[in-house]
Order: C-alpha cells, then structure tokens, then sequence
C-alpha cells in the first residue's frame, strides 16, 4: 500500500482516536444518577446575556477556571451564540475563552440545548434544570448526571441565595459534595 492511499487512514484512525481520548478524560463522577426532566420552560430571550458561574462539578475542561462567565446571545439563523470565559488559576489570571454554538432542542420549550464548541464532532447536552421566574439565577446540567452549573446573573450573590440554590440542587437530587465554588472579583 502507497503512502498516498494509508495516509487518510491513518489520519481517520488518528482523529477518532483523539475524541474518544478527550471525551473519555474529560468524564468526572456522577453526581445525580436520575437527571431530573426540566422544571419549566425557558423564554429565550430572557435567558440571554450574561450568567456569572458561582459552583459547578468539576470538569477537564473548566481546570483551575475562576472568575467564569458565561456569555449568550441569539444569531440570525437562531442559533445561540455561546462565549465562555474564566481566569485560569486566580481571578486575575489569563484569560481563556471558548466559543460555540447551541440549537434548542425541539420539543423542549427551549429548556434544552444541544451545544458546540468543537464544530459538527462533538456536540453536548445543556439543560435548564430550573430558573427563578425573573432569570436571576440558572441550574443548568446534562443527562449523565456527570456535569453541573449553578449560575447568577450577580457575580456574587449573598449567602442567602448560594445557600437556597445550594438547597435547590440537592432537591434535584444532587450530590453536593462534588460541587466545586467558582471565585468571581470582588
């Protein structure tokens, strides 16, 4: 065989090997065995803007992250334009970004997402657990039960609210243990 004709074989092989490497590095402990459905539909134009990340299950790709935002805002074609940032290893460390693209789900009164940072290869589950009624915070988790967000639309709620949301995760069936605070600027 000419290296002409292995080269795309190798390459295809090499490039499934990579994903699979990086999905299977990337999965932490399940933290929620039984995924709760979504509580209630989301206005979608409500839930845009920005979302300051207070707790989360740690994740591979989110390592040593603090100070994260989380940034949406509808495209024309209707896609939601998603920017994640954080500071990698203080408040004040570099910043790191990400950008993707998320299509909600139909048939979901947009509480799911399907979402993308690594164009059509890897596309992962955003679900809108629950929401207040005036979008000042989100609970956002996935089916594995493996990933976790708890987000504000204040960097930095009082104790009052961490701790009812605290309260609203486990009500979901959560295991607290595992959530990991996010350090926002004071």
């Amino acid at each position: 065989m000419t290296v002409k004709r292995l080269l795309p074989l190798v390459l295809l092989v090499g490039a499934a090997a990579a994903l699979g490497a990086c999905a299977t590095l990337q999965r932490g402990p399940v933290g929620n065995a039984a995924v709760p459905q979504p509580a209630k539909p989301v206005e979608l134009n409500r839930y845009l803007g920005r979302w300051y990340e207070l707790a989360r299950y740690e994740a591979g790709f989110q390592k040593d992250c603090e100070a994260v935002t989380a940034d949406y805002s509808l495209l024309e074609n209707g896609q939601v334009r998603v920017l994640n940032r954080c500071r990698q290893g203080a408040v004040d460390g570099p910043v790191k970004q990400s950008e993707g693209k998320a299509k909600v789900v139909e048939g979901s009164e947009n509480a799911k997402l399907k979402v993308s940072f690594f164009g059509p290869f890897y596309v992962g589950d955003y679900w809108v657990l629950d929401h207040a009624d005036d979008y000042s915070w989100s609970i956002v988790g996935e089916p594995s039960g493996r990933y976790l967000w708890i987000l504000s639309r204040e960097a930095r709620p009082g104790a009052e609210t961490r701790q009812a949301l605290r309260s609203r995760v486990q009500a979901l069936g959560y295991e607290l243990s595992l959530l990991r605070e996010t350090q926002q600027p004071g």
